[in-house]
């Protein structure tokens, strides 16, 4: 009898029985998939723009997927989901603030790779800042799918469900928004 109380409190070991187990009435299941993707959440925020709002979108996302949980289709992924309420949510601040989009994360801070010098270590965090600072003036559509294409590393897919659009679309904003990056790298070096 004792191995089944213990058990029953242990954390959910996946998404799809934290999913469950919150859908029963388990907070402690619920807070397990805040943790995992607590991080995640934070980055994609901020990186679509919320900058020093990012904790506040990120809450709200988190609690929207927990009203609407019952709603979430179980053969779909939760990671892709959740970071779709965080970019609504995120875009829902952006223009309710009425200006453009910023990125504010912390890229440019710079952990010198071992074996590389003062030097390279700031020429790489520039060229890093450099990046960045290009990527920001990006228009907003093209900057959110190369944003969670290479920033945030999600699939063509994974970025067509985070930001609601078609597949093909998010292949045309991409590479749009890449040759707009190479146009400005090639002024930059000129």
């Amino acid at each position: 009898m004792e191995s089944l109380t213990t058990s029953a409190k242990e954390p959910p070991t996946d998404d799809d029985e934290a999913i469950t187990r919150s859908l029963a009435g388990d907070l402690d299941a619920y807070e397990v998939l805040v943790t995992r993707y607590s991080a995640l959440a934070h980055r994609t925020a901020a990186m679509l723009g919320a900058a020093d709002e990012a904790e506040d979108v990120v809450q709200e996302a988190f609690v929207k997927a927990y009203r609407h949980l019952v709603s979430f289709r179980r053969d779909a992924h939760f990671r892709p989901w959740l970071l779709r309420i965080v970019a609504n949510e995120t875009h829902n601040l952006t223009r309710s603030r009425g200006r453009r989009d910023r990125l504010a994360a912390r890229l440019t801070e710079t952990v010198p790779a071992q074996g590389e010098g003062p030097e390279e270590a700031a020429a790489a965090a520039d060229q890093r800042a450099r990046l960045l600072d290009a990527v920001r003036t990006l228009p907003e559509r093209e900057r959110e799918t190369v944003v969670c294409r290479y920033f945030l590393q999600l699939s063509e897919a994974e970025t067509a469900q985070v930001l609601d659009l078609p597949v093909g679309t998010v292949k045309s904003r991409t590479s749009r928004g890449l040759a707009r990056l190479r146009e400005e790298v090639a002024r930059d070096l000129t």
